[in-house]
């Protein structure tokens, strides 16, 4: 029933993140009726985007003005970085806006073309379903990346992914060792300090200390920057990249080990493009499928551009694939 109800729509989007919705936005900026003409589908429980789910004190890397979906302002102080509660409820504001009822807990299964025709058939979790278009949004870090040391190592107290940790409470006293260097391990990092003996492993040069806010110091080369965070707090205890594990040890390249009580994964994520085809090479100009036509991505660099990821870069993607949709047979 859910599956018929998707079907003979001119355009399914899957994810209903800010590459989805600024997907839906250009499709009615070009025309397209929401519900009519297009729908979202996503994978997530009703309303949980991953925003929902980040640290309590998670702040954007990016200002308010520049975390917009296009067309829609963030309200408040524009100079503000929003809390990660804040994106979400924007994100929800969003969608109401637009006029789109996401279709939560439909994951995409598979996607290919009807014989020469324009008709895709994208499997999903709720069935079979045809349409003319499909838009991959479905994030570039959507699913955990977990090393293979990860199931060798015991330690007495807990192992988190960084998509998993909420706040200190949930680690037990001890020694922390988190590992990956980038925001998310960095800004975990600083925030156990005051309450954990906290480790830091990185593959980078060992930080140096600085000063705070952890973001002010970033090089800025427009709305968000590449630049690595340093940990500010000399309290964090700098170790080598770590190369496996013996046990309850952890091993460091640099020949040094250590025991933690509990281990924070911020070791990234990976695209949530599963569902795509095999032989669907990465790099495409335009984000268009070159086997399957009507098949397009929003919000992933490895089939476009570098910044495709960034709340920017989807939307001018999305725009882009909002004419090509448009102009189709």
């Amino acid at each position: 029933m859910m599956a018929r109800s998707l079907s003979h729509r001119r355009v399914i989007i899957v994810g209903a993140g800010h590459s989805g919705l600024a997907t839906a936005a250009a499709l009615r900026s070009s025309g397209l009726e929401p519900q009519k003409d297009f729908v979202i589908i996503d994978s997530a429980p009703p309303g949980q985007r991953s925003w929902a789910t980040r640290w309590q004190s998670m702040k954007l890397r990016s200002a308010a003005r520049h975390s917009v979906v296009r067309g829609f302002p963030f309200p408040g102080d524009e100079d503000r970085h929003p809390s990660a509660d804040e994106m979400s409820d924007y994100l929800s504001s969003v969608e109401k806006a637009i006029g789109v009822k996401t279709v939560w807990s439909t994951r995409a299964l598979g996607v290919n073309r009807l014989g020469d025709g324009s008709t895709l058939h994208l499997s999903t979790s709720a069935g079979e379903v045809q349409t003319r278009n499909v838009v991959c949004a479905t994030g570039a870090a959507a699913v955990p990346r977990i090393p293979g040391w990860r199931q060798e190592l015991a330690v007495p107290g807990v192992v988190l992914h960084s998509s998993q940790y909420l706040d200190p409470a949930q680690i037990p006293p001890g020694r922390v060792l988190i590992v990956g260097g980038g925001y998310s391990g960095v800004e975990i990092a600083e925030e156990l300090t005051s309450s954990h003996d906290v480790t830091l492993a990185t593959r980078a040069e060992p930080p140096r200390a600085s000063e705070r806010p952890i973001w002010s110091r970033l090089r800025r080369k427009g709305p968000m920057s590449e630049a690595r965070p340093r940990a500010a707090s000399t309290d964090v205890t700098h170790a080598a990249a770590v190369t496996g594990v013996n046990g309850d040890a952890v091993m460091f390249a640099d020949g040094a080990s250590m025991k933690p009580q509990s281990l924070i994964l911020a070791t990234g994520y990976e695209p949530a493009d599963g569902w795509l085809p095999d032989s669907e090479p990465p790099g495409q100009p335009l984000h268009v499928s070159a086997r399957i036509p009507g098949l397009f991505t929003v919000g992933m660099p490895r089939y476009s551009r570098a910044d495709a990821d960034t709340l920017a870069g989807a939307s001018r993607e999305a725009a882009t694939v909002a004419r090509l949709i448009v102009g189709r047979p």
